[in-house]
């Protein structure tokens, strides 16, 4: 009886079974090749470098007042001391305001990044997607330097032909 059973959950576990097809990209190298995320990027980079510039120049006049307060700290009398330390404050908040509107979390990059690379990363998805279901495949990982896949075949790499698929 105890065989009968077991032949009979063998059969229907293989009945039920069936192999999974998986395939992996690396999605970091798929953007890469793309020349609108390239763009993009550059876009990006271009604005982070302005507004970093002017950061810069911001923390440099910030620089200059404090060293003239030093140097000339002795000699001023009290009233314009603490005019000049209240005018030092304002900057030093006026800039940290300026980078977290530029630089912060929903910051102006944030959204411009946001804006540029979505849609770049939206339709490679759906070349994923797409690719997926044209060869039946149950799960494609991602295998950029950010994922978790220690070794991957390099037989069950996608990502050339998703690149192809966007090509077209």
């Amino acid at each position: 009886m105890r065989l009968l059973i077991l032949i009979i959950s063998i059969c229907f576990l293989t009945l039920f079974s069936h192999g999974q097809k998986f395939a992996f990209v690396d999605s970091e190298y798929i953007l890469d090749q793309m020349e609108s995320y390239q763009k993009a990027q550059k876009q990006i980079d271009d604005l982070a470098a302005e507004w970093q510039k002017e950061l810069d120049k911001k923390v440099g006049n910030i620089e200059s007042k404090v060293n003239d307060l030093r140097k000339n700290e002795l000699l001023l009398p009290e009233d314009i001391k603490e005019e000049k330390e209240l005018e030092i404050t304002t900057l030093q908040n006026e800039l940290r305001a300026y980078q977290s509107k530029k630089f912060g979390v929903g910051g102006d990059l944030f959204k411009r990044r946001k804006e540029l690379i979505q849609p770049i990363q939206r339709k490679v998805f759906k070349a994923i997607e797409s690719l997926a279901k044209d060869n039946n495949y149950s799960f494609v990982l991602d295998k950029s330097k950010n994922s978790n896949i220690l070794y991957a075949d390099p037989k069950y790499d996608k990502s050339d032909a998703i690149i192809r698929k966007l090509k077209k």
